[in-house]
């Protein structure tokens, strides 16, 4: 097209490629347009948003400097691309339909979607005011939102993203609701949750048999709810994800009566706290940490615990730090204010199955566990979980962490470094399970599932993958899984016809998800240290040092092999790796430690000894998690565990991290792989023990020396091989203390490191891995 001879006036076709959708873009378009005094009109389409503009050219360069300053951050715009266009006489600027759903593609070409379903949004500041302003319509309604905040993947059950096809479809709006729905000057125009007292869902507490407990007093359910959570009940709340239960989280027998219910003896819980303030005065929260707090995520942030926070022992025990989050939705926000107190809040489900979602579930299920129930009338369509997130301090400064990717963030998209033509979809691992739908330059990874241990939690898996792949309008014909037997992602996989599987070993997934998420294509070295992984030899790895990219990756090293003696029963016996490192220092059977004497009887440590010898029951594993965990055994701070990780976890908590001394771990030559040989740092964490030395200062000194060798080992890859870019992961790189002592002597070797940012290092970023391989390897 050719511009018009009209100088002084201009029209652009403006096409947005973004990821986000229900965010109020549209009417962010309009204000703007309105205010330059413009003319023409914009549409939504199944990759973002399609604008003709006209008017002064002065005002048409302002609009799109103004587009990509100004525009909603849940917009999330990705690339934006202008055309010249012969000016068209429009005097007004309008909203139209989303109907040119296959806008931008070819003849012929199918389109691809980018502009799904937002992740749920916290409360925004406007819809706070009113929610406190008793002369306001809103005033303390529970499910006050906008189309800048509010309930998004969780209530849509397909797409396009409108209020029909939410679980808000049975709440027919009032004529007040309609006006500012209709409104593009109104700040709730196109709000598809927009509801009020008259029209919407209303809240009800109930008791153990689900029958409705009258306020009475205290006005409204949101209120009594309160007076019960300071009486000491332990409540379950339906939130906007599932179930969750709460209690005061400064009483230590609320606490104790909540744990007993859950059967959750010592993983630690999160606590709600109202404001930012509060949370700082249990914890050392700063500044990148309260920007995580208050962000519209509103994720589980981990921070230093502070001596003197007036909260129950038990709340996070042999823990420093503490999981604090801000109230994300209008009901959370009206409970911590009338309670007035932090509260704990964990997800209502019993150990290895999914969050509740469905009413008759949680109350058939959580009788046992809650006094009472503050239940309410909108659906859930998609479980979401509470996200998890740490600071760290690397070279490049105070940077966030990813524990566990759900609320607030899934299902955002991700780019793709390499096309997934066909589409994919992976499946993840066994354990912090999430999957992944990849089509064209995007990837989707969906909500956090958790373990695959029970019949609900595979059910919500399967189901998560369907209801995915509805929403972004994509029949993936590739799977891709990971290889171990056992894992019930896997037989998933493996059930599908042998041309549409993509085997992607555990360990290059965790690598080729932190290359990718860096747009990285070239060779690079992986440092990745996990739990375990099925290894291409049969063994458990998780201790590997790797070199390759995003298709083919080589073994190049990995920690010294030891026997996991009775095997997965290990993971919660760190003591049996205690004992596999001792057997692996001397001939006979080892003396069973003084720090283990009274945990461990004699006869089941000869029997440990027997299995490691005889090999039965025992695979070999090079996994640095279970290294961990028998250093932790061997210090008497974990032997025994209720979840797995927790004995690594805990060491990590005790380590004094202002001591600068390392253990030596001997970085040799085997067979043409490098060694990391472990048996130096154990032999010296037992002479230390022997010797008096405190149990801080031990583990400090194991951490240290691991990350002294690991990036001798990458220096040494780097060094043949003319490779200058290392990748860290795996789920032992959740671990503060070794992340930043390995990131910085990196920085030191002058190497490139590259680390998760918006995924997980553990399992929670598998899929996304295994996706990308799969693209790459059809592409190549």
């Amino acid at each position: 097209m050719t511009v018009s001879a009209a100088t002084d006036r201009r029209r652009v076709r403006v096409r947005i490629d973004s990821t986000g959708r229900g965010v109020g873009f549209r009417a962010f378009l309009y204000h703007l347009a309105r205010s330059l005094e413009l003319a023409g009109f914009a549409y939504r389409d199944a990759r973002g948003v399609v604008i003709e503009i006209e008017g002064d050219t002065s005002a048409v360069s302002h609009f799109l400097q103004r587009l990509d300053h100004e525009a909603p951050p849940r917009a999330a715009i990705e690339r934006v691309d202008t055309e010249e266009l012969t000016l068209a006489g429009e005097t007004a600027f309008r909203i139209v339909g989303s109907s040119h759903l296959a806008d931008g593609a070819g003849p012929g070409e199918p389109v691809v979607p980018t502009s799904l379903v937002a992740p749920d949004i916290a409360t925004c500041d406007a819809c706070l005011s009113e929610l406190v302003d008793p002369r306001n319509h809103r005033y303390r309604y529970p499910f006050i939102n906008c189309s800048d905040c509010g309930p998004r993947f969780t209530i849509v059950r397909s797409t396009p993203w409108q209020r029909a096809r939410t679980t808000m479809a049975g709440f027919a709006m009032c004529e007040r609701c309609q006006r500012e729905f209709d409104d593009p000057l109104d700040r709730r125009f196109h709000a598809q949750p927009n509801a009020c007292p008259a029209c919407g869902p209303t809240a009800r507490l109930l008791d153990r048999r689900g029958r409705t407990i009258d306020p009475g007093a205290a006005r409204d359910a949101v209120r009594a709810a309160a007076h019960a959570l300071r009486a000491g009940a332990i409540l379950a709340i339906k939130g906007i994800g599932g179930y969750h239960l709460a209690c005061r989280a400064d009483d230590a027998q609320s606490v104790a009566t909540l744990r007993a219910r859950k059967n959750r003896a010592e993983k630690p819980f999160a606590v709600m706290v109202a404001d930012v303030a509060a949370a700082r005065r249990l914890a050392w929260v700063d500044d990148t940490e309260a920007a995580l707090l208050s962000g519209r995520e509103r994720p589980i942030v981990l921070a230093r615990r502070r001596a003197a926070a007036r909260l129950a022992s038990s709340v996070a025990p042999g823990h420093r730090d503490l999981g604090l989050m801000l109230p994300y939705s209008p009901l959370t926000h009206l409970l911590l204010a009338d309670t007035g107190l932090p509260l704990v809040m964990t997800s209502a489900n019993a150990p290895g199955e999914p969050m509740l979602i469905r009413d008759a579930d949680a109350l058939a299920r959580l009788a046992i566990m809650a006094d009472l129930f503050l239940v309410h009338d909108r659906e859930i369509a998609s479980r979401a979980d509470d996200s998890v997130v740490r600071a760290v301090t690397m070279p490049d400064g105070r940077q966030p962490l990813m524990i566990r990717r759900a609320r607030g963030y899934a299902p955002a998209s991700l780019p793709l470094p390499v096309p997934a033509h066909p589409a994919v979809v992976a499946v993840g691992g066994h354990t912090r399970n999430t999957f992944t739908l990849a089509a064209g330059e995007r990837a989707w990874v969906g909500h956090h599932v958790g373990d695959l241990e029970t019949v609900e939690a595979w059910q919500s898996f399967r189901e998560g993958i369907a209801h995915l792949g509805r929403l972004c309008a994509v029949e993936p014909s590739t799977i891709a899984h990971d290889p171990h037997p056992e894992y019930l992602s896997s037989r998933h996989g493996a059930g599908q016809p042998a041309a549409r599987r993509a085997v992607v070993q555990h360990h290059h997934a965790h690598f080729a998800a932190t290359l990718a998420e860096h747009g990285e294509m070239g060779q690079a070295i992986g440092i990745v240290f996990d739990g375990h992984g099925h290894g291409e030899d049969g063994a458990v790895w998780g201790g590997e040092i790797l070199c390759g990219d995003v298709s083919e990756v080589a073994r190049v090293g990995h920690l010294w092999p030891v026997r996991m003696p009775g095997g997965t029963d290990a993971i919660l016996a760190p003591w049996r790796m205690a004992c596999a490192w001792l057997k692996e220092l001397q001939d006979g059977i080892p003396a069973i430690p003084h720090a283990l004497r009274g945990s461990v009887s004699g006869e089941d440590w000869r029997d440990a000894v027997e299995l490691a010898q005889a090999g039965l029951r025992s695979p070999m594993t090079t996994s640095v998690g279970r290294l961990l965990d028998a250093i932790s055994a061997l210090c008497g701070v974990c032997p025994e565990a209720s979840y797995e990780g927790q004995a690594a976890i805990e060491l990590e908590m005790v380590a004094d991290e202002h001591e600068r001394s390392a253990y030596s771990m001997p970085v040799a030559r085997k067979r043409g792989q490098l060694v990391l040989d472990a048996r130096a740092l154990v032999r010296a964490v037992v002479h230390d023990l022997e010797s008096g030395v405190p149990v801080p200062a031990i583990a400090a000194r194991a951490h240290r020396g691991l990350a002294v060798a690991a990036v001798r080992a990458a220096a040494e890859v780097a060094g043949r091989r003319g490779i200058t870019t290392v990748a860290l992961s795996g789920g032992v790189f959740q671990n503060v203390l070794l992340l930043e002592r390995t990131t910085a002597l990196l920085a030191q070797e002058g190497l490139r490191w590259l680390v998760p940012r918006r995924l997980p290092p553990n399992d929670g970023g598998l899929s996304y891995g295994q996706a990308v391989v799969a693209a790459a390897r059809a592409e190549g």
